[in-house]
């Protein structure tokens, strides 16, 4: 004879440990839940072209963003907001490529 089981108790597990998990991993900084006024936004940031022999002037303060080339793709961290980063990208959505610690080939 097969004996009929409870699926509640089974169910209310199932759920409770993926509120769990997802609790843990918010909790260490493995997940942020985004919001709109935790977005870079592109037009805060502009692309300096230099030119040989021209000069150029920026400041000496450092931005609160970290530019660190990850797989070959820039990634751009915020260091005053926890777990905030961003890819750079092109207006096709194409990730920008770096090269990380080598010296930039010429284009050409």
């Amino acid at each position: 004879m097969s004996e009929e089981r409870n699926a509640i108790p089974l169910i209310l597990t199932g759920v409770g440990s993926i509120i769990v998990t997802v609790g843990a991993l918010w909790y260490y900084g493995y997940l942020h839940f985004a919001k709109p006024e935790d977005a870079l936004l592109l037009q805060d940031f502009t692309m300096l072209k230099t030119i040989p022999g021209e000069d150029y002037k920026v400041s000496l303060d450092p931005a609160p963003q970290l530019a660190q080339c990850v797989d070959g793709v820039l990634v751009l961290f915020d260091t005053e907001q926890k777990g905030l980063t961003g890819v750079l990208v092109d207006s096709r959505k194409r990730a920008v490529r770096c090269m990380g610690e080598q010296t930039p080939q010429q284009v050409q």
